[in-house]
């Protein structure tokens, strides 16, 4: 009888506890809270890094896939592919950059190349994206760029 007594009791409290409300500002912080979402891959040995960050925004339907190789015992080239196809309402920043991997005499890496973007507003985005040690990767471009 006991046991049941104490047990009626403890779930008295729990249920009073699960009950009661939050503090205000536990509202007030969720509310002011800013949507964030934020990826950065880096491939050394191909010298190449990227990133693709999305904030304040109102929807994000995202669909990234990365390939990241070392190219290691020369059984592929070090290349990091991005394949970005995403729908957003708010802000975007994609930026990436390539360095040559091996250092110069001072003990710095040259930037090789660098692209930065940012976006504000409702837009899709759709890009391929490949940085690679070298430019003996197989397959061809759908698009030139004019010369």
């Amino acid at each position: 009888m006991r046991k049941i007594i104490l047990f009626l009791v403890i779930m008295i409290v729990m249920t009073v506890l699960t009950a009661a409300e939050l503090p205000s500002s536990f509202y007030k912080a969720m509310n002011t809270m800013k949507n964030e979402e934020v990826l950065c891959v880096k491939n050394y040995y191909a010298g190449a890094s990227f990133t693709e960050s999305y904030t304040d925004f109102q929807s994000l339907d995202k669909d990234t896939v990365m390939v990241s190789r070392s190219g290691e015992n020369n059984s592929s080239n070090a290349v990091l592919q991005a394949s970005i196809n995403s729908l957003v309402v708010g802000n975007a920043h994609l930026g990436w950059q390539s360095v040559n991997p091996y250092q110069d005499i001072k003990g710095r890496h040259a930037v090789l190349s660098r692209n930065e973007e940012n976006l504000t507003g409702a837009f899709s985005i759709e890009k391929f994206i490949q940085l690679a040690l070298n430019s003996t990767l197989g397959g061809t471009s759908e698009w030139l760029p004019c010369s």
